[in-house]
């Protein structure tokens, strides 16, 4: 049987079918809760009989905190369930039971539980996997539960847990404005959604136009807060990090993921750990998980596959990064690069700002290529990606592939260094080929 025939494949198939993922994509005033309670009640309210909650939103880093914290709460022995959304090359990727994905015939039948109890009512795609993620957390046992906001925070579908142990809100940009408000203050009043009465609020760095609505939400429903560079700050120190908190001072090696941006990110996942009721983490094993944290297309160095054996002269770099910023994240990284020329390789899809992510970039990169991300409903073409790279001041060309962008820039003899970025969508379609 071929993994498009196997049940797990035609149950992802037929949802995809049945729940379209855009019905909440229409305009904000879609977003809603209702769907997701409707559902989770006939399923008999799992999201109630979870492990204690670590609940993660946030524009950029959500995902990397997230991933600290399973490093370091696995190195200290604790049994994680980990939610993270979008996958990049196997659906499972999204669900985490004590430390294993999911395996496909559990997964399957799970969605089939989901499906008939919603009953053939409107749903989204993400709402019925989140439902099958709460059904999983509640059956299989574990110590803690990591659960990573998909869209916004207040009406996204992982905001039906009641009583988190801890919540965090990472850096808050403009993202996703269709549907979270034009403003970063409006955005993250929409993160702030997520914040309990009584359950400590850890606070990464934010602008002081979003740090002013975060206070103002925590102290009007009583959520005590943990804020950066106030009760808690992580800043690097003798080739390492040093942290300061309330209750903590440790002296730790730097994450494993690349980028200054992870020292917050590990930051506030230990500012995370350092509120978790009940949590006996060692500094020993926060060093072993900082060290340890598996976190894919986060910067992360492609050292082998078919792309890497193509272009052996190249040194190849993949983010998921997309909005203007992780373009300004990783335009500090490509500051530091000045042993090699900086070449671009980008897709994304067509509701990013495109021109705003790579504006960043310009002083660095010596050549983009744009291609239109295959297999996706929403590609931004070719085309839109060289001319927003071009308005920004970037030497930028078309290309049908990604390999055809990398033999152009391999052609050039330069021996450079390639950061392929723009989506993480992009992403995943590199780490699929090139696996």
């Amino acid at each position: 049987m071929s993994d498009a025939d196997s049940p797990f494949a035609r149950v992802l198939a037929r949802l995809g079918g049945l729940h379209p993922k855009r019905i909440d994509t229409v305009d904000s005033s879609t977003l809603s809760l209702d769907r997701i309670e409707r559902l989770l009640a006939a399923l008999g309210n799992p999201q109630d009989r979870l492990p204690p909650v670590i609940h993660v939103a946030g524009t950029n880093g959500k995902g990397s905190t997230v991933a600290t914290l399973r490093a370091c709460l696995e190195a200290a022995g604790y049994r994680v369930h980990v939610y993270t959304s979008p996958h990049l090359v196997h659906f499972n990727e999204r669900i985490r039971l004590a430390g294993k994905l999911i395996d496909d015939a559990f997964l399957a039948a799970l969605l089939g539980d989901c499906e008939r109890a919603n009953g053939g009512a409107e749903i989204t795609f993400f709402e019925i996997t989140n439902a099958a993620a709460f059904l999983a957390f509640s059956l299989v046992p574990a110590d803690f539960v990591l659960l990573e906001v998909g869209l916004g925070g207040r009406l996204d579908s992982t905001n039906v847990v009641k009583h988190p142990a801890v919540t965090a809100i990472t850096p808050v940009s403009l993202d996703h404005q269709a549907f979270l408000g034009p403003t970063v203050a409006a955005i993250a009043g929409e993160k702030a959604g997520i914040l309990k009465p009584g359950a400590p609020a850890v606070i990464g760095p934010q602008t002081d136009e979003a740090e002013a609505v975060i206070e103002a939400q925590a102290a009007s429903i009583g959520a005590p807060l943990y804020r950066w560079r106030h009760e808690w700050r992580c800043d690097r120190a003798d080739g390492g990090i040093r942290y300061e908190g309330s209750r903590w001072s440790l002296d730790l090696p730097l994450p494993s993921l690349f980028g200054a941006h992870q020292v917050a990110n590990a930051g506030t996942a230990i500012a995370c750990l350092e509120c978790l009721p009940g949590a006996v983490v060692a500094p020993l094993a926060l060093a072993d998980g900082l060290r340890h944290i598996e976190w894919p297309a986060r910067l992360q160095r492609l050292t082998r596959g078919p792309l890497v054996e193509m272009t052996p002269r190249l040194q190849l770099w993949l983010d998921g990064g997309h909005n203007p910023a992780a373009g300004e994240v990783l335009a500090a990284w490509a500051a530091a690069w000045h042993d090699r020329p900086l070449h671009l390789v980008v897709g994304m899809l067509n509701t990013k700002d495109s021109a705003g992510f790579l504006a960043p970039l310009a002083p660095f990169a010596q050549s983009l290529h744009g291609v239109t991300i295959p297999d996706e409903i929403n590609p931004l073409p070719a085309a839109a990606i060289v001319q927003a790279a071009r308005s920004v001041g970037i030497a930028a060309h078309e290309a049908p592939s990604i390999e055809a962008a990398l033999r152009a820039i391999a052609s050039g003899g330069d021996g450079g260094r390639v950061l392929i970025c723009g989506s993480l969508h992009f992403a995943g379609v590199v780490l699929r080929d090139n696996s």
